[in-house]
Formats: structure tokens, sequence, C-alpha cells
């Protein structure tokens, strides 16, 4: 049995074309694309007021969404839907001095609708929210 390694005597040209450098040109060009490609990610982009550091001793009128594990949307400890949310919200826009909303989410709601709550106030025109309750997952 013979093994066929191409034909042709020692000294003849090699006919066969070289792909290495073919392909490490096309990975590096892959991995380029691959990096200038913008990553497309979900945000709710809202303006949150900057930290003062000398917070005033006067407590401010407030109001409080709450929302459970399953689903439940509470305003100030009161079962409501997200369309009767979204009245509260315009509701408090027409208020002389707009209170502040403070955002409480359980840790085991789903975020499909805490985003959908944080999107209803932006469109809203909310202006002073705060998330209440995210110190206790600082040290986890």
């Amino acid at each position: 049995m013979a093994i066929s390694t191409g034909g042709g005597a020692e000294g003849d040209p090699m006919m066969d074309i070289n792909t290495t450098p073919l392909i490490d040109v096309m990975l590096v060009l892959l991995i380029m694309f691959i990096i200038t490609i913008p990553i497309q990610t979900h945000a709710v982009k809202l303006d949150l007021p900057p930290p003062n550091p000398n917070p005033s001793q006067v407590k401010p009128d407030y109001n409080q969404v709450n929302i459970d594990f399953l689903g439940t949307i509470y305003w100030n400890n009161k079962e409501v839907t997200l369309p009767q949310l979204i009245q509260f919200f315009k509701a408090t826009k027409q208020l002389p001095t707009e209170p502040e909303l403070r955002l409480r989410p359980d840790p085991l709601a789903k975020y499909d609708l805490v985003d959908r709550v944080m999107a209803a106030a932006q469109q809203a025109g909310v202006t002073k929210m705060g998330f209440v309750g995210n110190e206790q997952y600082a040290n986890q």
C-alpha cells in the first residue's frame, strides 16, 4: 500500500495555497467586529437627585409604592392596580409641591413589574423618586 503525497518530484514548487494567514486575519477581524458592536441594554433612564451633604431636619411628604413577591402593587399600604397607580402619579404632579415617591420592591418581586412601575413614574413626570430598602443588600 502506498500513500500519495501530492505527486511530483522533490524540488517542484508547492501548488497549494497556505490558508493559515487568511484564517488569522479573519479571526482578528471577527474579534474586532465583536468588540465594536454596541451592547444592547435595557434601561429606564431616570434622573435622580444628587446627594445632599446637609439634609434638612424637616420631613417632606412622601408616597410609598411597595411591590411584593406576588406582583401586588401597594400605594401607601393600599392595594392598587398599575392603571390606578398611573393616575396617582398624575395626581401628585398636580399638587403645588410634588411629594417624594419612595419605591420599595420585595427582593423576590419580578423585575418586569418593577420596571413597568418605574417607566410609568417616568412617563408621568415624577422627578422626586427614591429607592427604599436597598441598604439591606449592601453586605450580601
